[in-house]
Formats: C-alpha cells, sequence, structure tokens
C-alpha cells in the first residue's frame, strides 16, 4: 500500500543528510580516476540518449542512500499508481495522465465513462488526417490556394512546450525534406506580439490554431480577436482559417468558427501537454503526423524506462533523487539548463515553467506547511551563446548553482566548415566537455580574478543527433524528473493555484473595480 508522507519522516532522509559534502569533485574527476568514473556514472535513455554524472557530488554511498530514499518514499510505485488512474492531483481531485498520450504504461484508464487511452489516440489521429488533407490540398483557403503556415495561438503550457519541441525539429525537418508548413506562435496579450507575426506571413495562406482547454482564457480570447481582425482586413472569412484544440465542454467545441477541433481534457496539465493534441495539430500541420508519432515512440521509450526501480538503470528517477540531494542537502538554489544544441534554443523556457510551476510549492499535498526548501530556480540558455553570458557567475559567484548540459555529437543540418582543424560542431562539443571540466576542477591561480574554486556539479545528457525519437526521450526525462521530484517533497506538482492570483486582481483592474494602491498602479499604467 501505497504511504504519502513528507521526506524528513524517514530514515533515508536522516541518512542522506549526513552525506553533505561528502564528494569532493576537484578529487574524484582529476587524472585517470576521472577517466575511469565517467565512464562508470552513467544511465541509459531511450533513442540512444545516455545521462553521465561523473560530475556530480556523488559516490556509491550517496548512491546507496538515494536508493534507500527512492525505496521508502515509493517512488516507482506513486508513479505505476499514476499511470494506472489514481487519482494524483489532489489540489484538483484529477487524474494525471499525460504518459498515456504516447503509450499504455499499465492498466487501462477509464474515467467518466471513456478510456481515456482510445480517446487520445482517436484525437491524435483526427489531428493527423486534417493534417495529411492540409497537405494534400484537400482543405484550403477561399481561393483554394494551399496552406503555407501554421500559426498557434495559445499562452504557457498551450505555448512554450509546442514552440520548444518545433524550433527543436524545424531544422532536422528541412534537412529530412518533410517541413509542410512553417510555424509561428502567438502567446504574449502584448499586441506587438500578434502584429509581429501578422506582419511576417501571408494571412491569405496561414492556418491558425486556437489552443484553450476551457475556452476562456483571456489572453488567448484577445489574441484570437486580434487575428480574426487582421483576417476580416484582409477580406479572408476567419472562419476558413482556424481550427480549435478545446475540451469537449468548451465553448469552442461546438463553434461553427473553426474548420475543427481536437479535444483535450483536465487530466493533462498545460506544461504537460504537448505530446497531446496541444502539440500534436501544430508538429502534425508542420511535420507530418508520422513525425509527431516518431516524437511520441521517443517519449513512450523513456517513460517505459522510469518504470525501473534501481536508480542506476533509471535516469529520470536518478536525476530526480541527485538533484534533491542537492537542493536540500547541499543547500544549491537553482539549477541552469545548458543544451548545446541551437535548436533547443527554447527548452530552458519550458522547463522552466514544467519545473517551477509543477514543484513551486510551499505545502504538501496535504495543504500542511513543509520544512524544508522544494523546487529550484530554473533557467537557461544554449551555449555556446551562454558561456559569453551568465557563466561567469556559474564560474566564480558566491552561490554553486547544479548544471545540466545536453549535448549531440552530429548536427541535424547536415552543414559544416572546417576552420583550424576542425569543424564548427567539434568546437561546440570541445566547449561543453571542456565546461563541465572547468566547473568541476576549476582553476588555481595567484591572481584572486583569476582562481576557479571549481568544485561545481554538472551533469550531462548525450546522443547521436536530435531527431523526433531523440527529443521525446528528452521531454520524457524531464518530465518524469519532475514528477519524481514533487513525489519525494510530497507535493501535488499537477496543479497551480500560484498563477490564479494575478488572473483575478487583472480582472478587477479592468472592470475598474480597484482601490488603494492596485488603483494606483492602474492609474500610471493608463489603464
Amino acid at each position: 500500500m501505497i504511504s504519502w508522507k513528507n521526506p524528513d519522516t524517514t530514515a533515508a532522509w536522516s541518512r542522506l543528510n549526513a552525506l553533505k559534502n561528502k564528494v569532493d569533485l576537484k578529487t574524484v574527476m582529476a587524472g585517470e580516476a576521472g577517466a575511469q568514473r565517467v565512464k562508470a556514472y552513467a544511465a541509459p535513455m531511450a533513442a540512444g540518449l545516455s545521462y553521465h554524472y561523473a560530475a556530480k557530488q556523488v559516490d556509491d554511498e550517496v548512491l546507496s542512500a538515494l536508493q534507500a530514499l527512492a525505496d521508502e518514499m515509493q517512488l516507482t510505485e506513486k508513479y505505476e499508481a499514476l499511470y494506472n488512474g489514481e487519482v494524483i492531483n489532489t489540489g484538483e481531485k484529477r487524474l494525471v495522465l499525460h504518459q498515456l498520450t504516447r503509450g499504455q504504461l499499465g492498466q487501462d484508464v477509464v474515467a467518466d465513462g471513456v478510456n481515456k487511452r482510445e480517446f487520445y489516440e482517436a484525437q491524435r489521429l483526427k489531428a493527423g488526417e486534417f493534417a495529411r488533407k492540409v497537405h494534400k490540398g484537400e482543405i484550403t483557403n477561399a481561393a483554394g490556394e494551399p496552406f503555407t503556415t501554421v500559426v498557434q495561438i495559445g499562452i504557457g503550457g498551450s505555448d512554450l512546450g509546442p514552440r520548444a519541441m518545433y524550433l527543436a525539429l524545424e531544422n532536422w525537418a528541412r534537412q529530412q525534406g518533410c517541413l509542410r508548413m512553417e510555424a509561428r506562435f502567438i502567446s504574449n496579450v502584448d499586441p506587438d506580439d500578434a502584429a509581429s507575426v501578422l506582419k511576417g506571413i501571408d494571412v491569405s495562406r496561414s492556418l491558425f490554431v486556437l489552443v484553450s482547454k476551457s475556452g476562456t482564457t483571456l489572453e488567448t480570447l484577445t489574441n484570437e480577436s486580434f487575428v480574426k481582425d487582421a483576417l476580416k482586413n484582409a477580406g479572408l472569412d476567419p472562419a476558413r482559417h482556424m481550427v480549435a484544440v478545446t475540451s469537449e465542454t468548451s465553448p469552442l467545441a461546438k463553434s461553427r468558427d473553426y474548420l475543427a477541433a481536437f479535444f483535450m481534457d483536465d487530466y493533462i496539465g498545460g506544461r504537460y501537454s504537448s505530446t497531446s493534441c496541444v502539440g500534436g495539430a501544430v508538429l502534425s500541420l508542420a511535420f507530418g503526423p508520422e513525425v509527431f508519432e516518431r516524437f511520441l515512440q521517443g517519449a513512450a521509450a523513456e517513460d517505459s524506462l522510469a518504470r525501473e526501480a534501481d536508480v542506476k538503470k533509471n535516469a529520470a528517477l536518478l536525476d530526480a533523487l541527485i538533484g534533491v540531494y542537492e537542493r536540500n542537502v547541499q543547500g544549491y538554489p537553482a539549477t541552469a539548463v545548458l543544451p548545446y544544441s541551437q535548436a533547443l534554443s527554447r527548452f530552458p523556457a519550458h522547463l522552466q515553467q514544467l519545473d517551477m510551476e509543477s514543484n513551486g510549492k510551499s505545502v504538501n499535498r496535504f495543504g500542511e506547511p513543509v520544512d524544508y526548501v522544494t523546487g529550484p530556480i530554473i533557467f537557461g540558455e544554449p551555449g555556446t551563446n551562454g558561456q559569453h553570458s551568465f557563466y561567469q557567475l556559474l564560474h566564480q559567484g558566491t552561490d554553486i548553482i547544479p548544471l545540466q548540459f545536453v549535448g549531440f555529437r552530429r548536427n541535424q543540418a547536415g552543414m559544416d566548415v572546417v576552420i583550424q582543424g576542425s569543424t564548427s560542431q567539434q568546437k561546440l562539443c570541445a566547449n561543453v566537455a571542456a565546461q563541465i571540466m572547468a566547473f568541476a576542477c576549476g582553476k588555481q591561480d595567484a591572481n584572486p580574478n583569476k582562481n576557479f574554486d571549481g568544485g561545481r556539479p554538472s551533469s550531462i545528457i548525450i546522443g547521436d543527433q536530435l531527431t523526433p525519437e531523440a527529443l521525446g526521450a528528452l521531454l520524457s526525462h524531464f518530465e518524469n524528473k519532475v514528477m519524481f521530484q514533487g513525489f519525494v517533497w510530497n507535493l501535488n506538482s499537477f496543479d497551480q493555484e500560484g498563477v490564479q492570483l494575478g488572473k483575478v486582481l487583472a480582472k478587477r483592474v479592468l472592470a475598474h473595480e480597484t482601490d488603494g494602491a492596485l488603483k494606483a498602479y492602474s492609474d500610471l499604467l493608463d489603464i
């Protein structure tokens, strides 16, 4: 039987806390011992990826304590309960089913009288068939011209994940000859966002995907009106250019304002929705449904690996537990996500929402205040750009910030050049290897400004190339990492009440129902 409890009530927690500063990275990463450690401290992932944690402050004793914590907190059993359809989202009394959008892990899940696997699969097939008709020219604009651009209108999880996934595969798809339609995204209620996108496309040959589960999201509906005005001003019928991704009960579901509607439900949170129709519609239109299915296969394979109870064989679980050790024992406040791949330029922003919206909580799943720190601050940029930006603080700042690198042996575009004896890709990979060692071992210098203390931990996920399967596995890894950390901290990682208060106050401002400082700020902004 599963027991939901705070980690500081366990014997494993006390054992783990006794191991603070156990490992000196500068010592264990030096010389031949360091080389052997790199070979030994690795865990397999799906789609040819692997998770390497030699430059983390762990050894066999710390790993044993992490295994004990995983066992005592029943982490893989809780994962099994989640994918078998137990009510894990206690705040909203909901199931958590995003893994089901990419494959059945356990028993059939029936909710509201509906087999949810069959429901998600039916919506995926429906979106895929719609995309095929668009690509074949069976669905066109009023003039019979094919659509060439797809624009997603959404915010939060309806934007960050799908946008990051599209950008991750755009160059790959160009090289493979399967970029069917270019994609653009409108998210910010700032009118400059929508205006910038609309001015850069041919609206007459553009298809707009409106994403709103409730059909009432203020920013999304405002941007929809902005787009509809642009279509009308161009002499076009908006209903010939728009599709909706929404719930079956929303006001958008049966509206004649859309060519088609694809459905989602309350069991998939926005930040976990890239493998549902929220991502499926735009990615199938952009790359073809076959590519989207390959992306799902990579995620499904990684989900399956996350069932493994041995932490050394479960990369997502191990990554999560090391993160807990760094946050709660070592006292590190943040984690930097550093993909050495321009294709992953928006992946850190997606992970920022995924992690901070999920585990940015100060009460446990029963509403009780916790006595330990929870989710870290997440930030990041692609390498090598970040090296010329915030790496100064990472190397020599007063806070130690753990690092999560991602790197690939080959680029996507199939283009490169040799300069000074090496290719651009080799230079990119040389930089990430060098950074790992520079952070771990540092460099002594008599000049304090040039002294690097080292001892700054990092991990790296390595793959051959960023393909749809690899991207799916990468996404699943981080989703499951966040899930496992939420289980350790005894949080409800699947609601986000923290985003609601500002929305309520904004509606008061727009209705001119304000007083005090809120009214003063409203007046300053000329509302």
